[in-house]
């Protein structure tokens, strides 16, 4: 059955979303900064038009955005390449520690931020992350999903690989640290503002870049890192794609208000809204929460008990956004509420955002094996 991208030209849609798969692959397996770079571009060019193919107003503003931003970042991760290799003498990974140990601190510093901003860019975060909430309401649907949560994993784990070799004689790990702070807060205050529920997801998206940041700012340090930010990925990965099934099965409702009478009329779909949504807060138990705690736990460990703390906040504060979306869909639909009574959904939606509640369950309840089987001996 073909998915509803908000557009005709599905042929077109889904040849983007592979090239765009195939970069974000590219990028987060990268151990050169030539194939980083490679992977970036490979990652961003697609995105641009699929932001943009549904032939809207909103969506050609967006993807204009997001190719200006892109540039603007793929300029500064290039020149970031360009930094460390002159003075490392290698584009390697693994020869980079060697190289930039007896480099000078501040230039490799000028060299590692470059090439974290353009990284930032593809995970939505401080500085990148102005083009997000943008695509989030213009593109379509399925774009709008897969702009919001794919290029995620391959900015992260990118990200995390890089740091893993950088020398200490650069405190990338605070400057991270503060990054990580700046994105969560900024998204969660950005997100109360919100009525359309597109664009609130697409600041909710950013505000979880900010808890994702956590184990990348004690990459290489400390063995829960990259089992936590890879556990944690998974469970927003399912959570987010939830959440935009169920605006996609009622395409129509450009308002929080207008989802009125959902739990009467289609009580499974706000029940997978409840689930979706209480996830990405990181309640228990949700597939989200076990990402929250072994990220929290790997930031405190890694002596970021500050970041830990200002996160545990954060997290609470989103809660209540994430409700002015919840408490229209259980009341009773007033007759002024746009498109009252009438909940038709689009079918594969409906059922996608089911199968992905279940999905967001299933991975809470198998998380004790999942957890054995990617922190090894590390963890207990």
């Amino acid at each position: 059955m073909a998915l509803d991208f908000g557009t005709a030209r599905e042929s077109e849609t889904y040849a983007l979303i592979l090239l765009a798969s195939l970069g974000t692959v590219v990028l987060s397996g990268a151990a050169d900064l030539l194939v980083l770079a490679a992977g970036f571009l490979l990652a961003s060019i697609p995105l641009y038009a699929l932001i943009g193919i549904g032939g809207t107003k909103a969506g050609a503003e967006a993807a204009l955005k997001t190719y200006l931003l892109g540039a603007l970042f793929g300029i500064l991760l290039l020149l970031g390449v360009t930094v460390l290799y002159a003075v490392s003498g290698t584009t390697s990974y693994a020869g980079l520690r060697g190289g930039l140990s007896t480099a000078a601190p501040a230039v490799v510093g000028v060299g590692l931020v470059g090439v974290l901003a353009g990284l930032m860019f593809k995970a939505g975060a401080v500085p990148g992350h102005f083009w997000v909430p943008d695509a989030a309401e213009g593109a379509g649907t399925a774009a709008a999903a897969f702009a919001t949560t794919v290029p995620k994993i391959g900015g992260f784990l990118a990200a995390y690989r890089l740091l893993e070799v950088m020398p200490g004689s650069v405190r990338w790990p605070l400057l991270v640290a503060l990054l990580s702070v700046l994105t969560m807060t900024l998204g969660n205050l950005a997100a109360y503002t919100q009525t359309n529920p597109r664009r609130l997801l697409g600041w909710s998206t950013v505000s979880q870049a900010g808890y994702l940041l956590m184990p990348v700012a004690v990459a290489g340090s400390v063995p829960l890192a990259l089992p936590s930010l890879v556990v944690f990925l998974t469970g927003y990965a399912v959570s987010n794609l939830a959440a935009f099934a169920v605006i996609g099965a009622y395409p129509r409702r450009r308002e929080l208000r207008a989802y009125e009478g959902l739990a009467a009329a289609r009580p499974w779909h706000a029940v997978a809204l409840v689930v979706a949504l209480l996830s990405l807060v990181g309640t228990p138990p949700t597939a989200v929460f076990l990402g929250k705690l072994t990220v929290f736990a790997a930031a405190w460990e890694g002596g970021f008990w500050w970041l830990t703390v200002a996160a545990a906040v954060n997290t609470v504060i989103s809660l209540f956004y994430y409700l002015r979306w919840l408490a229209p869909a259980f009341r009773t639909a007033s007759p002024d509420s746009p498109g009252a009574g009438d909940f038709t959904p689009q079918p594969w939606a409906g059922r996608t955002a089911v199968t992905a509640s279940v999905m967001i369950l299933a991975l809470a309840v198998g998380a004790g094996l999942a957890w054995a089987a990617l922190s090894g001996p590390h963890v207990g």
